[in-house]
């Protein structure tokens, strides 16, 4: 081959590969990203300042919840005693009545004892001697006789005189009963206003309680309302901010494989200039030894990288949660815990928890341990504003207990509990950790 056949391949060899580098994707600026960075920082900071204002008014709530049912339980007493109340006092104005009626009828045989003996007097006296008397003796027969006769007017007398002193004493008592039963009463209605005075009193602190109970859960209803639309606000902000790291990571990758290619080129050109100037051996070269090496083999982008990761993790959809289950090649059986995951029978599942899911989605990139607390220290920490897909998030800020794979647009891929299967949900920000940890890109 001569130098002019070699200078044209060399040309046509130099220029073949540019033209597989695509034209440059759009690059925004630092700028632009770091307001991006800075907005959804400010709403996950609000959404934090929420989240505690909502975890105090859900405390009162309860706290409110319980002084409902101590003032229903308050009120439901006060009725129990004015029933009580109530009841006595009519008991008692019965006692009262009946004791009325006895002194009233106690009353009424005086009277009539009394008159019955005015009339024995006034025939058998007239003023203050026994004149009355004399027909009373006569007919008598014998002195015997008239002094048995003057003996049964005594003992009549007397009679008479007993009884109506027997009927007093039983008016004195039975005016006794009824002065007793009328104070009775008269306490008895006491207790019953002051039961009905108490009730009163439960009712309206029942009802304050009931109030301020609903006045709090409408707050609480508000509070949640408001976290949700600045959650909202978030994860927009947060899409911006993936969507603008997502154009310079791809800006970067086209630049890396444009750099990668004029490399090439440049190889390609100086191993074509190096056959021309060595033609005297040319036949020797063309043997094999003058033949442009392969290039290199080049790993996958970042986001390639990234899409095998979230793909292997979605391959799982469905698998069950087995506690410990999980390693680099699929799932595997679960292993005891004393506790929950046996009661589940993980031990006879075969299966992922939420490290194990991790360790088999990151297969071949990088190994991790079966601890999500290892696995958030096992890459490079990033701010929640700023995590995008294929990220990990973690949940424990008291001790780090789970792990979830981030997929973008507020969604997330994760072995969830005993009793449930891995699935795709929405990211939880509860007690979330603050960064997530990158380990691509």
């Amino acid at each position: 081959m001569g130098i002019g056949a070699l200078a044209l391949v060399a040309v046509s060899v130099a220029t073949g590969p540019a033209t597989a580098v695509p034209p440059p994707p759009p690059n925004p600026s630092d700028s632009e990203i770091s307001a991006s960075r800075q907005d959804a920082n400010a709403k996950a900071g609000e959404v934090g300042q929420l989240t505690n204002q909502l975890a105090e008014a859900e405390s009162r709530l309860a706290e409110l919840q319980s002084t409902v049912e101590l003032r229903m339980e308050e009120a439901n007493k006060a009725l129990v005693d004015l029933q009580a109340a109530q009841e006595a006092a009519d008991q008692a104005q019965r006692d009262a009545d009946a004791a009325k009626r006895e002194a009233d009828a106690a009353q009424a045989q005086i009277d009539a004892a009394r008159a019955n003996l005015d009339a024995f007097i006034s025939s058998s006296y007239q003023q203050g001697s026994t004149m009355g008397s004399i027909s009373a003796y006569l007919g008598a027969s014998s002195p015997k006789d008239l002094l048995s006769r003057a003996q049964l007017l005594e003992a009549v007398s007397g009679s008479q005189l007993n009884a109506l002193e027997m009927m007093q004493q039983a008016q004195t008592d039975k005016s006794n009963k009824d002065a007793a039963a009328r104070q009775a009463l008269q306490l008895a209605q006491q207790a019953q206003d002051q039961a009905a005075q108490a009730k009163i009193t439960a009712d309206s602190a029942q009802a304050a309680a009931v109030q301020a109970q609903q006045s709090q859960a409408a707050q609480n209803a508000q509070l949640v309302a408001q976290k949700t639309t600045v959650e909202q606000q978030l994860y927009q902000a947060q899409q911006r901010v993936s969507g603008l790291q997502g154009l310079r990571q791809r800006y970067e990758d086209w630049l890396a494989q444009k750099q990668r290619e004029d490399e090439e080129q440049a190889r390609q050109a100086a191993l074509a200039a190096a056959n021309a100037s060595s033609s005297s051996s040319s036949s020797a070269s063309s043997g094999g030894g003058g033949r442009p090496a392969p290039a290199p083999a080049v790993s996958g982008s970042s986001s390639q990288v990234i899409e095998r990761v979230i793909a292997r993790a979605m391959s799982q959809l469905g698998m069950p949660y087995a506690w410990g289950g999980g390693n680099a090649y699929g799932p595997t059986r679960g292993i005891r815990d004393g506790g929950v995951a046996d009661a589940y029978g993980d031990y006879r599942k075969v299966g992922f928890d939420c490290s194990g899911l991790m360790i088999y989605a990151f297969a071949g990139v990088k190994s991790l341990p079966h601890y999500s607390g290892y696995q958030y220290t096992s890459g490079r920490r990033v701010p929640l504003a700023q995590m995008r897909r294929g990220d990990m998030l973690f949940w424990g800020r008291s001790g780090i207990h789970h792990v979830a794979l981030y997929l973008g647009n507020g969604m997330m891929i994760e072995a969830p509990q005993s009793g449930l299967t891995v699935r795709v949900t929405r990211v939880r920000y509860g007690d979330i950790m603050p960064f997530a940890t990158r380990l691509v890109g």
